[in-house]
């Protein structure tokens, strides 16, 4: 392996930041100074340093995270926890989730060090299948549902947006479903929410636009109440995960996203 892609991959900086470090004599390979971010290493055995402190290459790492709602996908901010908070010290390092989810979303989130893999899932050409199970407030009839296929409006100067599979749970009165609604942050929209209408079901779309399903379904006259993201490219949220658990991912899921990753 190439010494600055070692040093990027175990969280020293990115690629062009170690290649800076390298060429200041500020890394040593057993022990020795060198100046050459491209020289090739052994991983497995020689001892890389930087100032003086040991590398810890923990090689490609692939998490599946149930996300809980209050928490943004992001390193680092300012007003809010962040899904990183979450892990580990030792897993944090490096570490990055693949795409995003709002902060009121709650569900399936990856997180890796691997850039390439996160491209490959995240480039919009490969059209990767997301499914989502909501609960709303208003009615999903046959005619909204075949609006959502064939694509509705959800900005000025967007295409239209359309959804890969939409399935109706349930659908009746509040008063009559709220024992079913197990989510805490209810939004209410009524000033008499127990004669509302609310729907719940599934709606799987291939984009990542900004807020996408609540807009979607907001265009055939629903309102996101609860939102939670189940599956990525047919693998699905392992519900023994409690929210804010996380897991590696196994050989079978993460060949599965590869797979998606790499479609044409």
């Amino acid at each position: 392996m190439k010494l600055d892609k070692y040093l990027a991959e175990a969280a020293v900086g990115t690629r062009k930041l170690v290649r800076n470090y390298v060429k200041a004599g500020k890394i040593t390979v057993n022990g020795q100074a060198v100046l050459e971010p491209a020289l090739e290493i052994d991983e497995n055995n020689d001892i890389i340093e930087y100032l003086g402190e040991a590398v810890i290459h923990l090689g490609k790492i692939y998490f599946m995270f149930h996300k809980p709602s209050g928490c943004v996908t992001a390193r680092k901010d300012e007003e809010n926890p962040t899904v990183l908070e979450y892990f580990s010290p030792e897993h944090q390092k490096g570490l990055f989730p693949v795409g995003r989810l709002d902060k009121d979303t709650e569900g399936f989130l990856l997180l890796t060090n691997d850039g390439e893999f996160s491209h490959g899932l995240m480039h919009p050409k490969q059209h990767v299948e997301k499914t989502y199970f909501f609960w709303a407030y208003g009615t999903l009839d046959e005619e909204a549902m075949e609006s959502l296929k064939l694509g509705v409006i959800i900005g000025d100067e967007e295409e239209l947006a359309k959804a890969i599979k939409i399935e109706v749970k349930e659908q009746g009165r509040y008063q009559e479903l709220k024992d079913n609604m197990n989510f805490v942050n209810r939004k209410e929209i009524r000033i008499n929410p127990y004669e509302q209408s609310v729907v719940s079901g599934y709606l799987t779309i291939s984009e990542g636009r900004k807020h996408q399903v609540k807009r979607m379904l907001k265009a055939v006259g629903c309102y996101v109440a609860y939102l939670k993201r189940v599956s990525i490219a047919g693998v699905y949220l392992d519900e023994t995960l409690e929210q804010g658990q996380y897991r590696e991912l196994t050989s079978e899921e993460l060949k599965a996203l590869s797979m998606a990753g790499k479609s044409e």
